[in-house]
């Protein structure tokens, strides 16, 4: 059985690398993206089995933005998204329970940044099941 593919979309280069490691040491296929639109052509060649996603990159709000666009698109509705920032830090506002709200944010789940190598590997194993 081929191992999950994982796309990682965030701009900071440091915490995508610090992911990869993790995820590829547990078997994981993974790549990345700096911002949406780079996801966007990953997500056509790569098709993923799960896309963690940052809320700010080039906007305060560019992962909410993208998993809108995911979810109403067909081909990739049904990939999990994970959504991971530290949105809660900068603004103040926890966006937890709104996680799965399909016009607002539509996301199978939400991590606060920094998060643990375990907390994130016991999430996507989770969403991944699903």
């Amino acid at each position: 059985m081929d191992p999950a593919s994982i796309l990682i979309v965030d701009d900071d280069p440091d915490i995508t690398e610090a992911m990869k490691i993790v995820l590829e040491d547990k078997g994981y296929k993974v790549h990345t993206a700096n911002s949406s639109k780079e996801a966007m052509k990953q997500i056509e060649k790569s098709k993923p089995s799960l896309i963690i996603l940052d809320v700010m990159m080039e906007s305060m709000r560019e992962g909410f933005v993208t998993s809108r666009e995911l979810k109403k698109n067909p081909s990739y509705r049904d990939i999990p998204i994970l959504m991971l920032t530290a949105i809660k830090d900068k603004t103040g506002i926890d966006f937890k329970p709104e996680a799965g709200d399909e016009s607002w944010l539509p996301v199978d789940d939400f991590l606060d940044k920094p998060v643990k190598p375990d907390v994130l590997l016991e999430k996507v194993g989770e969403l991944l099941k699903k």
